[in-house]
């Protein structure tokens, strides 16, 4: 016989008490686990047709007549969750079965039910349609594909050319989505609970919006007298018959419209292709494009500014590229202006100008228009990436550095100005503009704003383009531009190279121009403290002085006595004299007070539209 030893009372009441409580615990875990999210409430409200599922013989409609309605209520889960589908397996058994018994109260046969939903992981979320989860994923991934679907199913959709209309837009962004995606199986199903709950502000229990985008047949008409049913027939048979015309009559001028877009946009690239042999330049054809930036990833995203995003690649042949895309290339305007800088840039040649390697000009339907230019990639990054750094003296520039990069930039300018006709004002010179090769050769890049000066003489312009700090006083405030406008912001550059600090120190309360700052110092006798800590002990401060004079030189206020950028150059190798600025000139170089604050958009020369772009950083 086997005896058992047992606790004394005490502390056989702890144990119980402790088994309770984790009895206690465990069951209301499993109960919250398998608590359904969805209110089905509206199954006994929206008036769907339930005829096909009271006869037992015929489960397939009456499946897809349930599982359409069932959407109604994962769309309902959408809309007040943001969250696509439901989080679990317990999660969906215990909304499969609530269904169940709500559809069972109604007295509808529940035969077909088992049929319907054998499979409770069908409604978890597990990702299939590119990884997409909630409304924001959707808002990340679909866009811009999902745009006509906000439009196409929003309102009442009642009648065929709506609704066929949210369909199509549905089929597009499941077509945009399983293309960039291959392994997504679902994109349609997220594309209809998309449109039910967040893209139509009716909702998804609205009757309209249930019957167009899930599918869900309304309940029929009570019954009628034989002539009033013929009048209906022939009233809906005419209806759809007009219908019908209707849609075909806008799926051709729709047709048409994309015949004479596709004509418009084939004419284009024929004739770009036809500047071929006058630029030297490559024509890409997007894919190839798309194949040398892994589909325009972001990891391959290098730089973005106000006229364009660039992008890391690398040909078939290992070469390493930059590729800008310009933005809003939409416009007619967008195209004058890609042709315009394809032309300038490809037919010069210059060691201190960044060449263009090729162009290309695509069209789709989900994108439109796309204009690329291509450019070799330089691998030191921007000016802006080394003058504008920590203290950390292994990203600093050496003072040998800085002397050949400021005259590399000067030759380049020098040769745009003059070495070839018509001259080429670049009108945005800036340290992010100037790109830095392997052996940290200067080219001026970014030819986005620069202009032909046609006429071989000064003029003014309604349209001022460049970047605030940068631009000359005369060119910024009255639309006046010549070639001391490229000099101005030269000076400019010369300055943030020397000293290591921004045309406009953020850090200080008020805003003083690096030109003023500069100037004081050197009216001082203090020029040495214009030059950044790094280099302080490198050169030879005369060489060191005279950069930062023909700096506040080139940046001066008035047109007049700033030099040519070839008298800059030429002053730089010490060849000719830095004229002397008088010490009572200094209030010549304080700026207008509405310099700072000029951001009008008119179109009068007095008072020029302000454009302003950022780093485009090839």
């Amino acid at each position: 016989m086997l005896y058992f030893s047992f606790p004394d009372q005490k502390n056989k009441m702890s144990i119980l008490f402790f088994s309770l409580f984790i009895f206690i615990i465990n069951e209301a875990a499993a109960a919250d686990s398998a608590s359904c999210p969805i209110n089905f409430d509206y199954v006994g409200t929206l008036p769907w047709d339930a005829s096909l599922c009271r006869r037992p013989l015929q489960s397939p409609g009456c499946c897809q007549t349930l599982r359409s309605l069932f959407g109604v209520g994962l769309a309902q889960h959408l809309n007040r969750t943001s969250t696509f589908y439901l989080p679990n397996l317990n999660t969906s058994s215990a909304c499969i079965a609530q269904f169940e018994a709500k559809i069972a109260s109604m007295s509808i046969i529940t035969s077909p039910l088992p049929i319907c939903f054998n499979d409770t992981a069908e409604f978890v979320n597990n990702a299939s349609c590119a990884g997409i989860a909630t409304v924001q994923d959707w808002i990340d991934t679909a866009a811009p594909a999902s745009l006509p679907l906000e439009s196409a199913c929003n309102g009442d959709l009642t009648g065929l050319t709506r609704c066929s209309m949210c369909v199509d837009a549905g089929l597009r962004v499941n077509s945009y989505l399983v293309s960039s995606h291959p392994n997504s199986t679902k994109c349609f199903f997220f594309a209809v609970l998309y449109a039910a709950a967040i893209a139509n502000d009716l909702g998804p229990e609205d009757v309209r919006s249930a019957a167009c985008i899930f599918g869900l047949p309304p309940s029929r008409p009570p019954r009628s007298n034989h002539r009033i049913r013929r009048f209906v027939f022939g009233f809906v048979g005419g209806l759809v018959g007009v219908s019908g015309f209707v849609i075909l009559f806008l799926l051709y001028t729709k047709w048409q419209r994309k015949r004479k877009h596709d004509s418009i946009h084939e004419s284009y690239v024929t004739s770009v292709k036809s500047m071929q042999p006058n630029i030297g330049a490559t024509f890409f054809h997007l894919r190839e494009l798309e194949r040398a930036t892994d589909g325009f990833s972001d990891k391959n995203l290098i730089g973005q500014g106000g006229f364009g995003v660039v992008y890391r690649g690398t040909l078939p042949d290992n070469t390493h590229i930059a590729v800008k895309q310009i933005l809003d290339s939409n416009s007619t305007e967008t195209d004058d202006d890609f042709t315009n800088e394809a032309l300038i840039i490809s037919r010069i040649r210059h060691r201190n100008l960044l060449p263009l390697r090729g162009f290309c000009a695509a069209s789709d339907r989900f994108h439109g228009r796309r204009r690329f230019l291509v450019y070799d990639f330089m691998p030191n990054g921007s000016l802006n990436d080394h003058i504008f750094t920590s203290n950390d003296h292994h990203h600093q520039l050496s003072w040998p550095h800085r002397k050949n990069i400021i005259l590399d930039i000067a030759k380049g300018l020098a040769y745009l100005h003059h070495g070839i006709k018509p001259a080429i004002y670049h009108r945005d010179i800036k340290a992010t503009n100037i790109l830095l090769d392997a052996e940290m050769k200067a080219k001026v890049a970014d030819f986005g704003l620069a202009k032909q000066n046609t006429q071989g003489e000064s003029h003014l312009t309604t349209r001022v383009a460049g970047t605030h700090g940068y631009l000359a006083p005369e060119y910024a405030l009255y639309g006046q531009l010549t070639e001391k406008s490229d000099v101005y912001s030269f000076g400019v550059v010369v300055l943030e190279i020397m000293s290591g600090r921004r045309v406009l120190d953020p850090s200080q309360s008020s805003k003083i121009l690096i030109t003023d700052w500069a100037w004081e110092l050197v009216k001082s006798d203090k020029v040495e403290e214009v030059f950044h800590e790094f280099i302080r002990e490198e050169g030879p401060k005369g060489v060191m002085e005279r950069f930062v004079r023909v700096g506040i030189l080139c940046a001066h206020v008035m047109v007049a006595l700033r030099p040519t950028i070839q008298d800059a150059l030429r002053m730089l190798e010490g060849d000719i004299d830095i004229p002397r600025l008088p010490l009572t000139a200094h209030h010549l170089l304080q700026m207008p007070s509405n310099y700072y604050t000029h951001t009008t958009s008119t179109t009068q020369a007095s008072a020029p539209t302000w454009t302003t772009t950022s780093s485009s950083g090839f």
